[in-house]
């Protein structure tokens, strides 16, 4: 049986987290954002999207328990860490494939909605205390990661109340 959508709509914000030893993007060679130990998070908002999935979505990338602790067992967020996050702006979270063979984009938010998502979920990040480097909006970029684990969760914030 298929889970109910939160608040009746269809497009979350959406994530994949990435726990990373190290990560870096380069926009044009030039590093525009790099961080140790951490979250890589590629990140992507859908048409129908507001402040209350951002919300959603800072709490569950700042509280993620993905890291290790001495037993073993990953019980700890990257703020019990002292990890830091990288936040690669990514509509292409948004690519729907199932007529062909070219993902459509046209349930992704429009690209000034999703800039203000964005830097909404970046600030919040940064107000929970954590070190937070981004990527380029609307740029091409090359992303370079050691991926720790490796540890790849797929957050969807209609599915995290």
């Amino acid at each position: 049986m298929p889970l109910p959508e939160a608040r009746g709509r269809d497009r979350p914000v959406r994530a994949v987290a990435q726990r990373v030893r190290k990560a870096s993007v380069y926009v044009d060679e030039e590093t525009v954002g790099a961080i140790g130990q951490g979250l890589l998070v590629y990140l992507g908002a859908g048409r129908e999207d507001d402040h209350t999935d951002v919300d959603v979505m800072v709490r569950k990338l700042a509280g993620l328990r993905i890291f290790e602790d001495d037993a073993g067992k990953m019980s700890r967020c990257v703020v019990d860490v002292g990890g830091e996050v990288l936040v690669v702006p990514q509509f292409t979270l948004y690519g729907d494939v199932r007529r062909g063979r070219r993902p459509s984009f046209a349930q992704a938010c429009p690209p000034p909605e999703a800039e203000r998502l964005y830097g909404r979920v970046v600030a919040g990040l940064r107000g929970r205390g954590l070190s937070v480097a981004t990527g380029r909006f609307r740029a091409t970029m090359r992303v370079d990661a050691s991926v720790w684990g490796p540890v790849t969760i797929l957050i969807d914030s209609h599915k995290t109340f």
